[in-house]
């Protein structure tokens, strides 16, 4: 019996336009510590390696190093602001919907991979009505790992009932790219998402503009992959 194919996706940048409440949440701690706010447009390539981490790159634009008990204070309020507003302005990327309409028709499962912690992801799902269309949603927590380390794709997949050998991920940056990698999986990388490299330059298997898109690189990477095991 042949597994079912499995699509495992990254969140922010790749499945949701987060930015806007990512930034704005950001923006809110920054001001709580008297600092500047800082613009979307060039913010939103510090999004994908989770709150801490985003919270970092804030701080270092202006010139502010914190330790680790401050640190944690602010993720903490920047959580609990950004879960009271985590749908307040961010949407699915254009075509996304449709395009994983089209994936289900074709047999796929489908799965989240993110960075994110776990229940903040369902939340944003859940309030987007998206949450029913995936068989697992995994984030860094979920396994105590975040991306790019392998175990956290491999285990994303386990959760939701596939192989490694039939899988493909989706992602926007480096972490998306570099966890395929090393977890042995083709990738799709999208040019509408967060990174301070140029996707094109990680140089994923495949690359897509637009969500009307995937359904034909996934298809094409799995035609790929059917030829490569019966070879």
């Amino acid at each position: 019996m042949t597994p079912a194919r499995i699509v495992v996706f990254d969140l922010d940048g790749t499945l949701v336009d987060t930015a806007p409440d990512l930034i704005a949440a950001l923006n809110y701690v920054l001001d709580r510590e008297g600092l500047p706010p800082v613009p979307l447009k060039s913010a939103r390539n510090m999004i994908g390696a989770g709150a801490r981490k985003l919270i970092e790159r804030g701080l270092e634009v202006d010139g502010r190093v914190v330790g680790t008990d401050d640190l944690n204070r602010l993720t903490k309020d920047f959580i609990d602001y950004y879960a009271a507003h985590i749908a307040d302005a961010s949407r699915p990327f254009e075509g996304l919907e449709a395009a994983l309409d089209e994936l289900a028709a074709q047999g796929c499962r489908l799965a989240v991979c993110t960075n994110k912690l776990e229940w903040l992801s369902k939340l944003l799902l859940d309030r987007l009505s998206l949450s029913g269309r995936f068989s697992a949603i995994c984030g860094a927590d979920t396994f105590g790992v975040s991306k790019p380390d392998p175990i956290i794709l491999q285990q994303t997949v386990a959760r939701a009932g596939g192989t490694l050998g039939a899988t493909i991920m989706v992602g926007d940056a480096g972490p998306d790219v570099g966890v395929a990698r090393r977890a042995g999986v083709p990738v799709i990388g999208v040019e509408f998402g967060y990174t301070d490299v140029p996707i094109a330059e990680l140089k994923p298997d495949r690359l897509i503009g637009h969500m009307r898109d995937l359904p034909a690189a996934v298809e094409s990477l799995s035609r790929g992959s059917v030829s490569l095991l019966n070879a």
